[in-house]
C-alpha cells in the first residue's frame, strides 16, 4: 500500500511515511537527546497509561530546567531509545498520544536549512 506524500510549507522535502514501517525507529533512537513534553501531553499519556500523573511523572519524566522529557533507555554504549519505543516491535507504544515533537517530525524548524541531516536521520525524506 503506498501511502501519499506529505510536505508542509518552508521544506525543501517531502516526507514518505510508509517508509515508517521498514525504518526500525531511526527517529526514536540515536544519541541521547529530549523528548519534549508538555502539561497536556503529560496527561494524556498518563491517562493513556492509566497512571496518576505524579506516579508518570516519577517513572518517565526528567525535569530538565524549567521543561520536562521523557527518559530515555540506553540500548547500547552510544545508542538510547525513548522509554516508550519498543525496541522488539520497533514501534512507538503511545503511538495515539505521543508528544507534538513525535508528531511533527520530519518537519521541524532546525532541518528547514538542513535537508542532509533529516535526510541522514530519515528513510523516508524524499527530494
Amino acid at each position: 500500500m503506498k501511502s501519499n506524500l506529505l510536505s508542509q510549507e518552508g521544506y525543501d522535502y517531502k516526507f514518505q511515511p510508509s517508509a515508517c514501517e521498514s525504518c526500525g525507529g531511526a527517529c526514536c533512537t540515536g544519541a541521547s537527546g529530549y523528548i519534549w513534553v508538555n502539561y497536556q501531553e503529560i496527561e494524556e499519556i498518563a491517562n493513556f497509561l492509566n497512571l496518576p500523573i505524579e506516579e508518570f511523572a516519577t517513572m518517565y519524566l526528567k525535569k530538565v530546567k524549567h521543561r520536562y522529557s521523557l527518559i530515555e533507555k540506553k540500548l547500547d554504549d552510544t545508542n538510547y531509545a525513548c522509554i516508550f519505543f519498543d525496541n522488539n516491535k520497533k514501534q512507538c507504544t503511545i503511538y495515539t498520544v505521543r508528544p507534538r515533537q513525535c508528531r511533527t517530525f520530519p518537519f521541524w524548524e532546525t532541518f528547514k536549512t538542513d535537508k542532509e541531516e533529516v535526510k541522514k536521520e530519515c528513510p523516508g525524506i524524499i527530494d
